[in-house]
């Protein structure tokens, strides 16, 4: 059994949408900005974030609890399911956030799964202009049935 499966993100994406506080009209901003090439994808979000998206911008986006109330966890639980593709996370590198250890796993669980995030407004552009933003993308990720099965026989 190989230590990497293939794993395939589909042309139309799954992508995460989420700001801190400080940064949820810069995002709102991007998504009308984005709005032709955003409303083609399915989109989802944490609560506030998810709501100022809808009603400012007329997309529609699936909004989950707020961040601090365990959304963050709601997007990594998703990604762990392979329900999310993308996360357009735009943080607030300088101010602290009390939900800052949901943060950290967001972005480990992300990383883990190798799937694509930005963390600010330069970088998502980088993403929605990529040439595999239109299309299928095949990556490697970790197999975890045989790690859990590796780790299961060495304990």
């Amino acid at each position: 059994m190989s230590d990497y499966i293939s794993f395939t993100i589909g042309k139309q994406k799954n992508i995460a949408l989420i700001a801190h506080d400080n940064y949820k009209q810069r995002l709102i901003e991007w998504c009308r900005v984005n709005y032709d090439i955003l409303s083609l994808h399915n989109l989802c979000g944490t609560g506030t974030t998810a709501r100022m998206i809808t009603d400012k911008s007329g997309l529609h986006v699936r909004g989950f609890n707020s961040g601090p109330l365990g959304g963050d966890q709601q997007v990594g639980a998703r990604i762990v399911e392979g329900k999310i593709d993308i996360v357009i996370f735009f943080s607030d590198p300088l101010t602290a956030q009390p939900h800052d250890p949901d943060v950290k796993a967001l972005l480990r669980i992300a990383q883990v799964y190798d799937i694509p995030i930005a963390n600010n407004e330069a970088t998502a552009d980088f993403i929605i202009t990529s040439k595999y933003f239109n299309s299928e993308y095949t990556h490697e990720v970790i197999n975890f049935k045989k790690n859990i099965s590796d780790r299961a026989d060495s304990l």
